[in-house]
């Protein structure tokens, strides 16, 4: 039997760890251990990690990158099955860990990756992000090096043998998943194990995350910069097509300045981002890590039992299933 260990980054996360933490609790079948890796939080995140018994990892912020924080987390986890979860994630289903790891169980798997969903508190063109990016089909073999490290596994036997690229600024999954899949290995998107991941982001924060993403995809996949007339083309289409959706879930106004806002803080932040090098300053690495202002579906056959946060957390799903439901419109 495979011993699993949750690895969890975080940086102020007392408003979301402890709903995660029970959110693992509640499983059926429970991981054998805990560890988060902080990377400075000023609240209340490492004294609700160490009463509720995790290993507690800190990394100092002079030396924080998401690859060497995970590489870190990982290296002090003991599991032979690393299930690598942000902190503002929480599962949906009591079965998420049997289903997370499951693709390991015959050994054709290396890396798995799960769903992830919006709640109230999501921006309506991240959800529709989020759409495109996890469908509602699981995927045993995808063929292609795509992953995402919010709701993500790993064979330790293959995190020893890669690990993350301690250098990017972002996307230390996708380029991990790229050298597996260029060793001949198997990565596995499993649907039946989403997770809510709660985004409450400004609009300068959603910028700064795709501008520092698109940095490391240029590097990772050696792509030329964005053009300015391609980063408009893009906004102005994925503005057209949230707007198209909204109308058709009869949520137009609700979110009628709402959906520019994101798709240019998007593409202006991806343009800024491609044109950058990747040789950046200390000082830009700390505005990417730790920018000024931070706070701290109904499938047909559920996979497992809903777990009982609160009614809050409940109706969060709820209008989870109805972003769902949406894209089939």
């Amino acid at each position: 039997m495979h011993k699993v260990s949750v690895v969890i980054r975080a940086l102020n996360e007392g408003d979301h760890l402890g709903r995660l933490l029970d959110g693992l609790d509640a499983q059926t079948r429970p991981p054998d251990e805990v560890v988060v890796v902080d990377s400075g939080s000023t609240d209340e995140t490492v004294e609700i990690a160490r009463a509720r018994g995790c290993k507690v990892v800190q990394i100092e912020k002079a030396d924080f990158s998401f690859g060497r924080s995970l590489n870190k987390g990982c290296h002090a986890a003991s599991g032979d099955i690393l299930l690598v979860m942000s902190a503002h994630v929480y599962p949906i289903f009591d079965t998420y860990v049997e289903h997370m790891i499951a693709p390991f169980e015959n050994g054709a798997a290396s890396i798995t990756y799960g769903r992830q969903l919006g709640d109230h508190r999501t921006k309506f063109s991240e959800r529709r992000i989020m759409l495109q990016w996890f469908p509602e089909e699981s995927i045993w073999d995808q063929g292609h090096p795509f992953s995402n490290n919010a709701n993500a596994a790993v064979r330790r036997d293959v995190w020893e043998r890669f690990r993350y690229d301690e250098s990017l600024t972002g996307l230390e999954d996708l380029e991990f998943a790229k050298r597996v899949i260029a060793a001949g290995m198997q990565i596995s998107y499993v649907a039946e194990a989403p997770v809510v991941h709660v985004h409450e982001e400004s609009w300068s924060t959603i910028r700064n995350r795709y501008r520092r993403e698109a940095i490391a995809y240029r590097r990772i996949m050696e792509r030329p910069p964005m053009s300015r007339s391609s980063a408009v083309g893009l906004a102005l289409l994925s503005v057209g097509s949230d707007y198209v959706h909204a109308v058709r879930s009869g949520k137009f106004f609700a979110n009628i300045l709402s959906i520019p806002r994101f798709r240019i803080a998007q593409f202006y932040g991806a343009w800024e981002g491609f044109r950058t090098e990747s040789n950046l300053s200390v000082e830009l690495l700390r505005r990417f890590y730790y920018p000024t202002e931070q706070r701290a579906t109904a499938q047909e056959q559920q996979p497992g039992r809903p777990i009982n946060y609160s009614a809050t957390v409940v109706k969060g799903v709820l209008i989870v299933e109805d972003a769902r439901n949406e894209d089939r419109e």
